[in-house]
């Protein structure tokens, strides 16, 4: 069968032979880098119950071609301790396959080429079967999952059949013995980070609003294909492939099951939690900086403005956006908001989709530039524990002033997970 996604963007042929059972509903693809605990995601998996449709693993090992011999061989005994572990695991229900390739291009070799070559692939099984709803979710070779993790993500899709992907609710490990004291205290402040910044966005009112977890993501195989797939990105290419996906509608959380990511320390990306832990172990703090709060306050002032942007002059544009906060209005001004604001307008009909071009401009890489430079020109930083109770108290969330890190984080994780902050935090600007 031909296909013009595959045959334009596809980096490598066809790579399993053997053909997908009728059925297939859900591919997993696991990149696996010079990694000794590949088998604990597996078991994981295989330990999970089983949903109706058929389920395939699909996992990518893979190294560049300037690799280390000691990376070589940690990939050569992945290779071989997976071939029994198939052997012994394999079933009609959930099958397992894996990719190798310990010589990708220097340039390009990484955890987005990787997870490109696997999303690609299972492009090709769903397309040998015509089933261009099936779902391709993205996991790593260090994590573990709830027992219910595919049976979820069946429901989830089959529930919302417009569903274009989904975010997976996820939880870093924050005690036991796999790691030292200092690992567990830095990942508490690093998921703390990530979690302050969604649900600062979600205080905003920011539309997009949703995690960027590589290892916590899925999506429909055309709607993968229409946006021109995976990137080849060193690290990031989670949040720039998902940024693509925001607009489009039917993107949602998937907060009925838990992904459970390793909190390990690493220099295999140049930024992200291995690296983040890396760094915290280095440096031997407590704190790790963030954002000020005052920028998803300026945010939200621009959030509540944009409806009233619509089919307006260049001159009432001006005066309007005055009222802004200095760092935002400055922000705009250096990315031409006024020309831009009237270029939309010439091009839509309704003040829907007035709303939907602006957000399309000014989505998540275009916010995150904008938090970089009212850290960088405007408010500087802020601990991480400062900053989530100072978000907090903005948004009029009651909590005892003496909690601990750990305290913040399990709070945050409530108020996402039950869907609390976007309704406390919006409640916040009336």
């Amino acid at each position: 069968m031909n296909n013009s996604y595959l045959a334009k963007h596809a980096f490598c042929e066809k790579q399993i032979l053997e053909a997908p059972l009728p059925g297939l509903g859900m591919v997993i693809v696991i990149p696996c880098h010079n990694e000794p605990h590949l088998l604990k995601t597996l078991n994981a998996l295989a330990a999970c119950t089983l949903p109706k449709c058929k389920v395939e693993v699909i996992v990518v090992i893979n190294a560049a071609e300037n690799s280390s011999e000691e990376i070589l061989k940690e990939n050569t005994f992945t290779e071989i301790e997976l071939e029994r572990w198939i052997i012994k695991n394999d079933s009609a229900a959930l099958r397992y396959f894996y990719i190798t390739n310990n010589a990708l291009p220097a340039k390009d070799a990484g955890v987005g080429l990787a997870r490109k070559i696997g999303m690609d692939e299972a492009v090709r099984r769903f397309d040998s079967i015509e089933n261009e709803n099936g779902v391709i979710v993205c996991l790593d070779s260090d994590c573990t999952v709830e027992s219910n993790y595919l049976t979820a993500l069946e429901h989830h899709f089959l529930l919302h059949p417009s569903a274009t992907g989904c975010s997976v609710y996820f939880e870093h490990p924050l005690e036991g013995d796999d790691f030292v004291p200092q690992v567990y205290e830095g990942i508490i402040r690093y998921e703390l980070f990530l979690r302050y910044y969604n649900c600062g966005l979600r205080f905003s009112g920011y539309p997009f609003a949703w995690h960027t977890i590589g290892s916590s993501m899925a999506v429909r195989t055309k709607i993968y294909q229409q946006q021109g797939g995976m990137n080849k990105r060193k690290a990031g290419e989670d949040f720039y492939f998902l940024a693509k996906l925001f607009p489009l509608g039917g993107f949602a959380e998937l907060n009925e099951t838990t992904v459970f990511p390793s909190p390990r320390p690493s220099e295999r990306v140049p930024f992200g939690t291995g690296k983040a832990i890396n760094k915290w172990l280095q440096e031997g703090t407590n704190n790790l900086p963030t954002y000020n709060p005052k920028t998803f306050t300026d945010l939200a002032e621009l959030v509540e403005l944009v409806p009233e942007l619509y089919a307006v002059t260049v001159d009432t544009i001006q005066q309007k956006i005055k009222h802004l906060s200095p760092a935002l209005l400055a922000f705009l001004s250096d990315n031409d908001v006024e020309n831009k604001l009237a270029e939309i307008n010439a091009n839509v009909k309704s003040k829907e989709q007035f709303i939907n071009r602006f957000y399309r401009w000014f989505g998540n890489f275009m916010v995150l530039k904008f938090v970089h430079f009212a850290r960088d020109n405007y408010y500087g930083q802020q601990s991480i524990e400062a900053a989530a109770k100072d978000l907090l108290d903005t948004a009029g969330i009651e909590f005892n002033e003496t909690i601990s890190a750990k305290e913040l984080l399990l709070l945050y994780r409530e108020l996402e997970r039950n869907n609390k902050a976007a309704l406390t935090f919006k409640a916040a600007l009336v």
